[in-house]
């Protein structure tokens, strides 16, 4: 099963045209040159990939780490907590603690 990371970069290859080895948990959207119209683009694209509503207020994610968590916590949170492990089993592993 894909993890959240792995969905995520499937996003940002197909949506950006991202190479998939820049993708790591600690690149920084900076590093990725994703701008402000590319990040409304990508949270566009995780409300279709991973069937969630997101939040009217702004979020600051700087990192793909940051990103990992953010969708883990929504979709726990729309989706009940039994919804995670079933999505992602390694997702939790691979972001930072909140």
């Amino acid at each position: 099963m894909a993890t959240t990371l792995d969905r995520l970069t499937s996003i940002l290859v197909t949506h950006n045209k991202l190479a998939p080895e820049m993708l790591t948990p600690e690149a920084t959207m900076e590093e990725l040159k994703i701008d402000s119209l590319s990040m409304i683009e990508l949270l566009f694209n995780i409300e279709d990939e991973f069937k969630v509503t997101l939040p009217s207020e702004d979020v600051k994610l700087t990192r793909l780490a940051e990103v990992v968590a953010y969708i883990d916590e929504l979709v726990a949170t729309q989706h009940g907590p039994g919804s995670l492990a079933r999505q992602s089993p390694t997702a939790v592993a691979e972001a930072p603690a909140p």
